[in-house]
């Protein structure tokens, strides 16, 4: 999933493995309250949590709640809809990978048949 251009007046993603939810918030310009809320309404959006059940976000999380946040604050969607759109993303770019596995492993089992009938 790639970063939504809409995003640009958001500071740039740092290159660290894990994040806080202060760092996020600042990240992505939304309150750590809403950031939890997100997470019960949004099945895509799953923090790693460790000591004291502290959340850490990876950097595609980063980019998940960027989305979200352009569906809700900019494109106007509701959190039913924006839930609906990154569904919809996802199915997309899973039959896109889909199709591209079994056009490779066509090719492969042809190679197979060619060395076969040798």
């Amino acid at each position: 999933m790639l970063e939504p251009t809409n995003n640009n007046e958001l500071p740039p993603i740092p290159g660290k493995r894990y994040f806080t939810i202060g760092e996020v918030s600042e990240l992505c310009a939304v309150k750590p309250h809403v950031l939890r809320y997100w997470e019960q309404e949004f099945p895509q959006l799953k923090p790693v949590k460790r000591r004291g059940n502290r959340r850490y976000y990876q950097r595609q999380d980063v980019v998940m709640i960027r989305e979200i946040r352009s569906l809700l604050y900019e494109q106007g969607y509701t959190i039913g809809g924006a839930r609906l759109q990154l569904s919809e993303n996802q199915d997309k770019e899973t039959t896109k990978c889909d199709q591209n596995t079994i056009q490779q492993l066509r090719m492969e089992m042809e190679e197979v048949l060619e060395i076969l009938t040798l």
